[in-house]
């Protein structure tokens, strides 16, 4: 078994970044295109949309999917 060490957050040193991926527009996986603190109090976040680098992005929670309504 391969166990992965992520980095530890650079800006609160407690967090560590973990990797989240997507869709793009023609369906196909980006992987890894975001990376986030695990640290709730930090909020530090990356992404990249359409080639360019987003850095501390505000993050707001969806309402969680109900495919009845």
């Amino acid at each position: 078994m391969i166990v992965a060490a992520w980095p530890k957050c650079r800006k609160c040193s407690e967090g560590e970044l973990v990797p989240l991926s997507d869709y793009g527009t023609e369906g196909a996986t980006v992987t890894y295109k975001a990376w986030v603190c695990t640290n709730p109090s930090c909020g530090f976040n990356l992404k990249i949309h359409k080639g360019n680098l987003y850095i501390n992005e505000p993050i707001s929670e969806r309402t969680q999917y109900n495919p009845n309504h």
